[in-house]
């Protein structure tokens, strides 16, 4: 039967779209309310009306399945940009004996300062870097923002390919810098968007895996080709990534936040391989939740202010701190010294190589049982083993360097690889990827873009830190002294994942920002989401 004013409200459209139906009242698809296939509505969204096709009360709307291979396309296509971070990072690993031992393309043979300099300016190139790839996204949009990397690594290969004299290989390493700070700054905020909350953890641990594929893939060829190739090889990698990711779909969050409604559904349709039907509630959903977002004018001081916001900065702040304090870069810097200490097992030119592959494998764990275990747990698991292996490098250290007990050395000249492929292996599922993928879920859609801005600066300004002063150490206290300090910093890591840091497992974005502002939604409650 024909549809009154007083159930028009059930039905979801106004009495006008009843006015005039093709479809006699005594045929059966009448009786049964069966609606017209498809019927142009205007709907007017912030304040600008769009023509719109869409299907009523549609039963295939309501139980279209989709796919999640779309998003897994996209998450994958943006890390191969991580893959390229990940090659100009391990670029150092065979090249710097080439400077010292003067085969390099460089007038004289470079000295240890110069090599740390050469291995830490990277660092503090993405300081800078992370604000400006953090502004970027705002304006310009994750996708090309992450493209735009492309251009800032190719000037780098260039500086590389026609450097002559080691005040060029500064520059280009400072260069390298700013380009690396654009996929880990913009690339957890996609991944974060554009995933639905059962694959999000999985998503953001892209980085770590395609991270190390990228470490492999220098320390399998730049120990076997001449310096030139080497570079050619690495400079063609963020060309691949630019040529894959031009073709995916923009984050749907930032599209809504700029009112081009009509592109978001666009986006989030094919992000979820259902109709723009199908997925308009999540639209309108992730539009509520940024009109509620961007109530207040959008500044810098509002990360301060913000209950919300300011402990997300903490947590994530916190965890990357973590992250460096584990001493990674010291115990991938010492790696080689390490392998030799162990007797000459393996050969140098091939311990790199075991060692990313380790690194690969161990990556490859966390984006299968991330979803499933939740992150605290596999940061504690992660902190567990570093600590573990760690303190037992130190004990080594100490039992060959203080203590110069060669017998005992001997007999447990094993001891350093055990340990080290445990601490790559437990850094890798845990503390390697997990902070990215924290940090890509816990801050709201209008403060994201500079929230991971100033996280990325702290991480990478702390990755300096130890890149460039390791080596001091080192000389006034002993390798041993290091492992035992970083093997603390775990330690601690393991008491601020069980004491603070909260479970953001299972949860959609606006109930992590519900739980730290403490505000119990009704969704919550249904959902039997603990505070």
């Amino acid at each position: 039967m024909t549809p009154t004013r007083d159930n028009e409200e059930k039905e979801g459209r106004t009495y006008k779209d009843y006015a005039y139906s093709p479809v006699p009242v005594s045929s059966p698809s009448a009786v049964y309310g069966t609606p017209p296939a498809r019927e142009s509505v205007e709907l007017n969204i912030r304040g600008r009306t769009s023509l719109r096709t869409v299907g009523h009360c549609c039963p295939d709307d309501m139980t279209e399945k989709g796919s999640k291979y779309v998003q897994f396309l996209a998450a994958a296509a943006g890390s191969l940009s991580v893959v390229a971070t990940g090659a100009m990072m391990g670029w150092t690993s065979p090249v710097l004996p080439l400077l010292k031992n003067g085969n390099g393309p460089l007038e004289l043979p470079i000295n240890e300062n110069e090599g740390t300099w050469i291995a830490a300016l990277m660092a503090l190139g993405a300081i800078p870097g992370s604000f400006i790839a953090g502004y970027l996204g705002e304006k310009w949009g994750r996708k090309r923002t992450l493209l735009s990397c492309t251009a800032v690594f190719l000037i780098g290969w260039i500086l590389i390919a026609t450097a002559s004299h080691i005040a060029q290989l500064y520059v280009a390493r400072l260069v390298f810098g700013v380009a690396l700070a654009f996929p880990f700054t913009v690339l957890p905020m996609y991944c974060g968007e554009i995933a639905e909350t059962s694959i999000r953890g999985t998503l953001g641990s892209f980085l770590q895996l395609f991270i190390t594929i990228g470490f492999l893939y220098s320390y399998a060829i730049g120990p076997f080709v001449s310096y030139t190739v080497f570079w050619i090889l690495c400079g063609i990698l963020p060309i691949i990534f630019f040529v894959c990711f031009m073709i995916m779909p923009e984050s749907p969050y930032f599209l809504l936040g700029k009112g081009r409604r009509d592109e978001a559904i666009t986006s989030l349709a094919k992000l979820r391989s259902k109709s723009e039907t199908a997925v308009q509630k999540e639209a309108d959903e992730i539009q509520a939740i940024l009109d509620e977002a961007y109530k207040n004018q959008v500044t810098i001081s509002i990360l301060f202010k913000d209950k919300a916001n300011f402990k997300a900065l903490i947590y994530t702040c916190a965890l990357v701190a973590f992250q460096q304090f584990t001493g990674i870069n010291l115990v991938l810097s010492y790696m080689q010294d390490i392998f030799k200490d162990a007797g000459g097992l393996v050969p140098t030119e091939q311990a790199p190589i075991i060692v990313g592959a380790v690194q690969v494998l161990a990556s490859a764990v966390t984006p299968v049982i991330v979803d499933r275990s939740g992150r605290r747990l596999l940061l504690i698991f992660s902190g567990i083993g570093e600590t573990v292996s760690l303190f037992a490098l130190g004990l080594y250290f100490y039992l060959k360097d203080a203590q110069h007990a060669d017998d005992t050395v001997q007999q447990i000249s094993w001891l350093p690889v055990v340990a080290l492929v445990i601490f790559i292996s437990t850094y890798c599922v845990g503390w390697g990827p997990l902070p990215w993928a924290v940090m890509g879920e816990m801050f709201a859609s209008n403060v994201k873009a500079k929230a991971s801005g100033i996280t990325v600066c702290v991480c990478w300004f702390l990755a300096f830190i130890v890149l460039k002063f390791s080596n001091d150490l080192d000389v006034a206290f002993g390798k041993y002294t290091m492992f035992w300090i970083y093997g603390g910093f775990c330690v601690l890591s393991i008491i601020f994942t069980v004491l603070i840091l909260p479970e953001t497992k299972g949860k959609s974005l606006q109930q992590i920002q519900n739980e730290l502002n403490r505000v119990t939604s009704t969704t919550d409650a249904e959902n039997g989401i603990k505070k």
